[in-house]
Parts: C-alpha cells; sequence; structure tokens
C-alpha cells in the first residue's frame, strides 16, 4: 500500500484544510460549472434564490397533448434534475427542498418544471463559490427545522425539512413531502 498523501478530491468534491486553524471544507465547484456548461447556462442571468416564489406547481401542470408530451421528451429533465441532487446531497443542503418539489415531477414534467430547473441552475451560477465549511472551535450540535404549511397544492400537505449541523458545518438534511 503506498501513502498518495492528503486526499485533496473524492467523488467529485474538493477538499480544502487549512490545519494550522482547524478548518476544513467541501467544495464542487468544478462539478457545478461542468453542469452549467452541460445545461448551456454559463451566459443565463444569475438569480439569489434556489426556487422563485412565483413557481406554484401542481400535477394539472403536466402535459397532457401528445405533441408537449413529445417536446418535453427531448428536454434532458431526468438528467438536470440528477445533476442537482447530486450536488444537493454532497455539500449543498440549501437546493434540498427546490429539487425535492421539481424531482415529484420526473415521470411527466411540463415547460413550467423544466424553467424551475433552469431557476435552479442559475442560482448554481451565482453560488458555485458556496461550500460547506467545518471548524474545530465549533464543536456543538445545532439542529433546525421548518415547514411549509399545505404547500403542496395536489395533496395539501406540508413540506418539512430539517438541518443538523455539527462544527460549523451541515451534516445531514432532508426535504420531503
Amino acid at each position: 500500500m503506498k501513502d498518495l498523501g492528503h486526499t485533496k478530491h473524492i467523488l467529485g468534491m474538493e477538499i480544502r484544510r487549512d490545519r494550522a486553524q482547524g478548518r476544513l471544507w467541501l467544495s464542487q465547484k468544478e462539478y457545478m460549472k461542468k453542469v452549467i456548461k452541460r445545461f448551456n447556462m454559463e451566459s443565463a442571468k444569475s438569480v439569489s434564490c434556489p426556487l422563485g416564489a412565483q413557481f406554484k406547481l401542481s400535477s394539472k401542470q403536466c402535459p397532457v397533448k401528445t405533441e408537449d408530451n413529445e417536446y418535453m421528451k427531448k428536454v434532458p429533465y431526468a438528467s438536470a434534475v440528477g445533476s442537482i441532487m447530486y450536488v444537493m446531497t454532497c455539500t449543498r443542503p440549501d437546493l434540498r427542498y427546490a429539487i425535492v418539489v421539481l424531482s415529484r415531477f420526473l415521470s411527466n414534467p411540463g415547460n413550467e418544471y423544466w424553467e424551475g430547473i433552469k431557476w435552479i441552475l442559475r442560482y448554481l451560477k451565482r453560488t458555485v463559490e458556496l461550500c460547506i465549511g467545518y471548524g474545530r472551535n465549533t464543536a456543538t450540535l445545532q439542529a433546525y427545522t421548518d415547514a411549509d404549511m399545505a404547500g403542496d397544492i395536489d395533496s395539501k400537505r406540508s413540506t418539512s425539512g430539517y438541518v443538523f449541523v455539527f462544527a460549523g458545518g451541515a451534516v445531514s438534511w432532508q426535504s420531503k413531502l
């Protein structure tokens, strides 16, 4: 077995350390740049929140006409959702609610849902530098939770979520209907 030194990259994540200050950061900056490029969003205007308030998505917006279904089959919706979901799972808990909402329509997405995905990509473009940071001087566990109170238009059910923070960085997060 050979010692290759300190890990700097793993599974598409960059690991940065400052041993003197006891800090560690996890980032997917390069992966996010590739995703933004793959979906042709490099020149899109960036936005400041993961999903705009104007997105009131429901199953009523799913395409019913054959031509609409055929058009949406050409759109890389599932691929974009999967790419964003990978970022969200590894280093970006701020994307959780938005991607959970938009992944509900994977089997029959309409153009409104595709616009929502492009919105998230525009948000990623603006926040590509964000990362999770941990520090040895903040070794306390904190928990936060929230719900949207019957925010699902179809079922009138609430989407709830939580995030656990340890050493200054998120260690567990969830959002579900």
